[in-house]
């Protein structure tokens, strides 16, 4: 028996191709900078192969459902539709696996999958933010979070709209093989480590050009500068804007009012200097704009779910 965690990446007929891409590019690849502990990973059929993933792709799965009974993680990229039934035989796989201890990951669309397992049944979920209220209303039952990028909730992990699937990915090796891993794949996929804020600033809305280059240019200012102080009023006179006009502006682009953005901003930084730096905890909330230790270790722990010491610990890329 082979003590390398073992991901089996569900392929079925109608595969959403770029979500099995994201899976099989995070699991599958060799990583000898990891180490000799590195994922095995293999690809069950739903139905037997060759199975159709868009107009020109096929894929031969390695076996059948079977395959679940010893997976450590299971991944489902996507899948044919949210209204498209589930087999009986691939619901009931997934809840033995979850029951027996396996980590259950849906990409996109895939969250309807587990859905109809009942598994996620009074828990966090996401999906694509065109399916977010489909989800809610066909499973009430499921508390759907639309402005994420994913969720975990009891070894069910669910993620927004297809690229969300590299940063849930991103998210299982961090547990697994700890920050400094995690960031190396990131690089080799020339995406950042973490992304912040929710889908809603990948909804369409339409923002006047003269304002697009305005808050760019003002938003990349702030990013440089967290240590200042950035009230509303400044904001709006730098982008020469109103407060309102402001407002209005960063809420169409991100999907966060400009103090919230301006938070999780200086929450992303800090991540960051607890990763990969030593710097004492009290320093960090100085360079990112907290006006006390204190402010910075609440709102650090109100937004991650974690204190300062303990994602310090868990994420470590310093070691």
């Amino acid at each position: 028996m082979s003590d390398r965690p073992l991901v089996v990446v569900l392929a079925y007929d109608g595969l959403c191709a770029f979500e099995y891409g994201c899976a099989m590019e995070v699991f599958a690849l060799s990583r000898p900078e990891a180490g000799p502990g590195w994922y095995r990973c293999v690809v069950a059929g739903v139905e037997a192969g060759p199975l159709r993933a868009g107009a020109r792709l096929s894929v031969l799965p390695d076996g059948d459902l079977s395959l679940l009974d010893q997976a450590d993680t299971v991944v489902i990229p996507g899948w044919r539709g949210p209204h498209a039934p589930v087999p009986d035989d691939l619901a009931a796989a997934l809840r033995a696996a979850h029951m027996r201890g396996a980590r259950l990951v849906s990409i996109c669309s895939g969250a309807f999958v587990l859905a109809a397992t009942g598994l996620l049944d009074g828990r966090r979920a996401t999906t694509h933010w065109h399916h977010t209220d489909v989800l809610a209303r066909t499973y009430p039952e499921i508390r759907v979070e639309p402005d994420v990028l994913y969720t975990e909730d009891e070894r069910l992990l669910t993620s927004a709209g297809s690229a969300a699937g590299l940063d849930l990915c991103l998210h299982v090796v961090r547990q697994d093989f700890g920050a400094r891993i995690a960031n190396q794949v990131a690089r080799r996929l020339v995406i950042p480590a973490h992304r912040d804020g929710g889908q809603a600033q990948f909804i369409p809305r339409p923002v006047a050009k003269h304002a697009g280059r305005r808050l760019a240019t003002l938003l990349d200012m702030i990013r440089g500068r967290l240590h200042e102080h950035w009230p509303v009023e400044r904001m709006a006179s730098e982008a020469r804007m109103s407060p309102r006009g402001l407002h209005r502006h960063v809420c169409d682009a991100t999907g966060l009012t400009p103090l919230n953005w301006l938070l999780n901003e200086r929450v992303a930084r800090a991540r960051e200097l607890l990763e990969e730096t030593r710097l004492p905890v009290a320093e960090i909330a100085h360079v990112t704009g907290f006006g006390s230790e204190a402010g910075f270790r609440k709102q650090f722990r109100r937004i991650t779910g974690l204190t300062a010491s303990a994602y310090r610990r868990r994420f470590d890329a310093t070691e």
